[in-house]
């Protein structure tokens, strides 16, 4: 296959360089055929005897020294990387990775984002796309390099089947959920352009709301994410806190449960637009029925950040969000276990109706897909859909729900064994796939016991718990399941 495509560099090098006059487009067409045919002619001559070196050969001959270089593999271009990423990958099987939101994806999800899906640009959306290249019509597997042209560049084709594909596993996935049925019966559509979780956020506050509209979500310190807003007495940290108003809803210190009533109160005073039910480090079950009476007494729109659960809650082993929330945000490479995104679902169709009997529809879809591009994006990353679109295949599996009730499993023996040797956790234990750890008690604060461990090949992360002035020098670690469940060996040591 490489003879082949070198032969193809040498034969249309030598059209380029022919082709330094305008030409009209069928007189370009008709060029490249004939290299086509003689492509072809030199296939059926040489047949499978033509090495790889002796196409290299050939072409440098022309002065063309690019073909190799780019079919040279990373461990002889550039060592020093390669070197980087095997140490990376030694850390990673050697040591203990506790950090809750991380994971280990599938070979198959990797070799999907490092496929050739990474070299199409594809702006816009299924059906009205920026770029030629990106209509669904003829296989990729076309043989013919004649029919390869005359079909306009079907490679890029698959594109768009690929983000329709990675859009209806999305359905499939959070059919599982506890829900028992599927999107259509609580009308949600989703978008999967979104590069991440954080950017994901900021375009759905910008898609619905204005400059300095307020937003309400869990304090940095009490378990939320910076995403959410953050701002401290003398600076606003958050781009979040800088473009809109934020308001912090709190834990309960005593409980370390989320202070619903104080939030209710709270939400009196301030009238949240914006409402959002989430966090980064919150080891418990988010009451969203209780969150959407907020919501809907204020009018606002209810926000549901599952960035961390989206793989427990696609198993149906914690709450879903779905039936309450109005939008849900996810990343899809924590516990989902997939590439390096988001996705965006958001309600469509009817809302309700009128004091006139009129129908009132849910106006999200065309605001938030305008606001991930053109909005704040250009194009998607069309390889981290392809990945998304296998690993949500993978979510419909009974493996996969296996792989997340055990997680869940993992995660409570482990704060009954941090219990049981005298570490006090934030809200005294979890529900889901991570604990939070107080350390003030015990006279270390979370950035000592972070390095510590990780002296020893435990990987984790301070953080901040109820009470802490400062994220670089918390009280807390948070430690999680999604990634340790892989050491064959823990399910006997965790008990």
């Amino acid at each position: 296959m490489r003879s082949r495509m070198a032969s193809v560099v040498r034969r249309t090098g030598a059209a380029t360089s022919s082709l330094q006059s305008p030409l009209s487009a069928p007189a370009v067409v008709s060029r490249c055929l004939v290299h086509c045919d003689d492509l072809l002619q030199q296939q059926r001559f040489y047949g499978s005897a033509v090495t790889n070196e002796e196409a290299y050969s050939r072409v440098e001959k022309s002065h063309a020294t690019w073909p190799r270089q780019l079919n040279t593999p990373l461990s002889e271009l550039d060592p020093e990387i390669w070197d980087i990423i095997e140490k990376e990958k030694n850390r990673q099987w050697k040591g203990l990775e506790l950090i809750p939101s991380e994971n280990f994806t599938s070979l198959s999800v990797m070799e999907a984002v490092g496929s050739v899906m990474t070299n199409k640009y594809s702006e816009g959306y299924p059906g009205a796309r920026y770029y030629g290249g990106n209509d669904l019509g003829h296989s990729i597997f076309v043989r013919s390099l004649r029919e390869w042209l005359r079909v306009s560049f079907p490679q890029a084709a698959v594109l768009e089947h690929m983000e329709e594909i990675s859009a209806s596993r999305v359905f499939e996935a959070v059919a599982l959920l506890v829900l028992r049925g599927d999107l259509v019966e609580f009308g949600y559509f989703v978008n999967v352009q979104s590069l991440s979780g954080s950017p994901a956020n900021f375009q759905v506050y910008t898609a619905l709301l204005k400059p300095h509209d307020r937003i309400m979500a869990l304090d940095l310190p009490h378990g939320g994410h910076l995403s959410h807003g953050y701002q401290t007495d003398t600076k606003k940290i958050s781009a979040t806190s800088i473009f809109f108003e934020t308001m912090p809803y709190r834990l309960d210190e005593q409980t370390g449960y989320i202070d619903y009533d104080q939030m209710e109160k709270s939400a009196v005073l301030f009238r949240p637009k914006l409402i959002v039910a989430g966090a980064s480090a919150y080891s418990r079950n988010i009451d969203y029925e209780r969150m959407r009476k907020v919501a809907d007494k204020h009018k606002a729109v209810l926000l549901a950040d599952m960035a961390h659960i989206s793989g427990l809650v696609s198993a149906g082993v914690v709450p879903s969000p779905f039936e309450y929330s109005d939008i849900v945000m996810t990343t899809t490479h924590k516990s989902l276990r997939g590439p390096r995104g988001a996705m965006i679902f958001f309600r469509k169709g009817v809302k309700g109706v009128d004091k006139n009997g009129k129908e009132i529809k849910y106006d999200f879809e065309e605001k938030i897909n305008f606001s991930v591009f053109p909005g704040l994006q250009g194009g998607p990353h069309n390889h981290t859909i392809a990945g998304l679109a296998v690993a949500l295949k993978q979510c419909a599996t009974p493996e996969y729900k296996a792989y997340q009730k055990q997680v869940v499993e993992n995660c409570a023996r482990f704060a009954k064994a941090l219990i049981a040797r005298g570490y006090d956790l934030v809200s005294g234990g979890t529900d889901n796939h991570l604990v939070l750890v107080d350390l003030k008690k015990k006279g270390v604060d979370g950035s000592r016991a972070e390095r510590v461990m990780e002296l020893a090949h435990i990987a984790a992360n301070k953080n901040t718990v109820p009470g802490d002035v400062s994220a670089m020098v918390p009280g807390g670690i948070r430690m999680g399941k999604p990634v340790i469940f892989y050491s064959l060996h823990w399910r006997k040591q965790v008990t």
